[in-house]
């Protein structure tokens, strides 16, 4: 198969994976239905404050690109509560910044990585009964972050929270006082535009800036664990993050090694690979092709302690995943390689000058699939095609 025809099997094969299925036609009629209950508003006391709840069912990169439309909240609403109710797997996401009061964790349906199959009514049961500990709470606005969850926004007016925002999408909206056109933009921009209808003047990309506090424990753990391999506190090194949550997002592993051994050489330092527990086989692999001894991280580390590694390194190399959003929070320059996912939505956020998104030329991307469950790995070449040349000369400019 030549490369057009490639193309365009993919883009038809994409084309047939986002049509909505018959069952979604026939639950978004049903979330229709429901949204035309007679929920009572929650009554909230007049000696309490303001109190905002923040809905994202997310892991850990479209989390942390929630957080500057957030600081930008709490700037604008000193006196009010923001509570941030997410998966647990996110929660420490959340957790050390000073802006967000309160964590509520929810196990939300299709997010639970590994869990057992539910049956039809278990979500719906659950999102009632989590509606009901939240009205206790007397939240006043709610905003459901990401734009797609029907899920959540369904719990907030169950909730009876009275000023629910999201975005218009056709599950979503009906269950929204507040529908926010969705318009192409970094997914920063997108919940910026729906904290702007909660505050008094529009958000601008500079007052978006993206962190993560870093605790000194961190540190001081990052630097014993680097010591028992050999690398002292003032050691320079780089990371390379090669794992991500979809084999169609990943580059080859020879490509890896060749990249690690390759600036390990130029720069004098030591590669430090970090990734999952379940990505420890694939990381092991790399390093026995390398000429070059790695220090290998994988499934060590928390979010805060993966943060204080970043912090220390040159630059974080790695495919389009949560991580590289990390190490831009922590102010190090990264190389993220792009494939199904569209970079201007995903792609890091920072000055490109010291974040550099690669992505190859191939006519079907970004297909935004991330799941080609049971197709040939061959057919999806658009993070392989990125050459070394590019990766190495990407991770010598954002380092200069």
């Amino acid at each position: 198969m030549d490369r057009d025809q490639l193309v365009l099997r993919n883009v038809n094969m994409a084309r047939a994976f986002h049509a909505i299925p018959i069952k979604h036609r026939v639950r978004r009629a049903a979330l229709r239905l429901i949204a035309g209950l007679p929920i009572p508003p929650s009554r909230r006391p007049s000696a309490e404050p303001e109190r905002i709840l923040i809905i994202r069912p997310d892991h850990l990169g479209d989390a942390l690109l929630t957080m500057p439309a957030l600081c930008a909240l709490r700037e604008a609403r000193p006196n009010a509560e923001i509570h941030a109710l997410v998966g647990a797997w996110s929660a420490n996401v959340f957790a050390p910044f000073s802006e967000i009061d309160l964590v509520l964790t929810l196990p939300f349906p299709g997010f639970a990585r590994g869990t057992a199959s539910q049956t039809l009514t278990d979500p719906y049961l659950l999102a009632w009964r989590a509606a009901r500990h939240l009205r206790r709470l007397h939240y006043n606005s709610a905003l459901i972050c990401r734009p797609d969850h029907w899920w959540g926004a369904l719990i907030a007016f169950l909730a009876g929270i009275p000023y629910r925002i999201g975005h218009d999408h056709p599950d979503t909206a009906p269950f929204l006082t507040t529908a926010v056109p969705r318009e192409p933009a970094h997914a920063v921009i997108q919940s910026a535009r729906l904290v702007e209808r909660m505050i008094d003047h529009p958000l601008q990309p500079a007052d978006l800036a993206l962190s993560f506090p870093i605790d000194s424990d961190d540190r001081a753990w990052v630097d014993g664990y680097l010591e028992e391999w050999g690398i002292n506190p003032h050691e320079r090194l780089f990371v390379i993050h090669p794992g991500s949550g979809a084999w169609v997002k990943q580059w080859d592993e020879e490509s890896w090694a060749f990249v690690a051994d390759t600036l390990a050489e130029e720069w004098k330092t030591t590669p430090v690979f970090t990734g999952s527990e379940g990505e420890l086989a694939m990381i092991r692999s790399i390093a026995e092709q390398m000429r070059t001894k790695p220090c290998i991280m994988a499934g060590e580390t928390r979010i805060s302690t993966l943060a204080a590694l970043y912090e220390r390194s040159i630059v974080v190399l790695g495919p389009d995943s949560g991580p590289l959003h990390l190490a831009a929070a922590v102010g190090t320059p990264t190389v993220a390689l792009f494939g199904p996912a569209d970079p201007d939505e995903f792609g890091t956020w920072g000055d490109r000058e010291r974040h550099a998104v690669l992505f190859s030329d191939i006519g079907c991307r970004p297909c935004r699939v991330l799941d080609w469950n049971g197709d040939d790995p061959q057919f999806h070449p658009c993070v392989r095609a990125i050459s070394r040349a590019r990766v190495l000369a990407a991770a010598r400019s954002v380092t200069a």
